[in-house]
């Protein structure tokens, strides 16, 4: 059974698919460059134990600064990764940030605007392994970070929007495989 961690003020699921309207001002990040701490982003989560892979497909309105979708792995609140397409620079990114009390930022360019984009993360005891891929295409890998998790983790779909409200996002597919 999914549960909201900061439940947005607009949402709904139908027919394999969730879409949601974020808050004003909502993010996840710790401390890193800005020296805030924000946890009000937007996460449906799913509690899981041991490895795993979980997938989804995201489509939004990327439009003002930071807006931004995609998946996340959630330990407590200063142990974290989320990933997923991110505006920034007046463009989609491909973007994985991982909290370990502080948090880090890695973007990839995403040639055109493209409708929507797939995220897989892979659990391998303390490894997450992050892709993306364009829907129907082989996946790329992003990065692999160290994230000291415990047996037991909560992953799920993630949106945020730190200078707006009203960023539209829709989640398809989601997926998580154990082993």
């Amino acid at each position: 059974m999914a549960i909201w961690i900061n439940e947005p003020p607009r949402w709904s699921e139908e027919s394999g698919s969730l879409t949601l309207e974020t808050a004003h001002g909502c993010d996840f990040w710790r401390r890193t460059q800005y020296g805030f701490i924000r946890d009000d982003g937007h996460f449906r989560a799913h509690e899981v134990s041991g490895d795993f892979s979980a997938t989804v497909e995201v489509e939004g309105r990327y439009e003002t600064l930071y807006d931004q979708a995609g998946l996340m792995v959630r330990v407590d609140e200063e142990r974290w990764m989320k990933c997923g397409i991110e505006f920034f620079e007046d463009r989609q990114f491909a973007s994985v940030v991982v909290t370990r009390e502080y948090s880090d930022w890695s973007v990839t360019p995403v040639p055109g605007l493209p409708d929507r984009m797939r995220f897989r993360v892979t659990r391998s005891g303390d490894t997450l392994e992050i892709f993306w891929s364009r829907p129907g295409e082989p996946w790329t890998m992003m990065r692999t970070a160290y994230l000291p998790m415990g047996a037991t983790v909560k992953v799920g779909p993630m949106a945020a929007s730190p200078e707006r409200a009203g960023f539209v996002a829709r989640f398809l597919d989601f997926r998580i495989e154990q082993g």
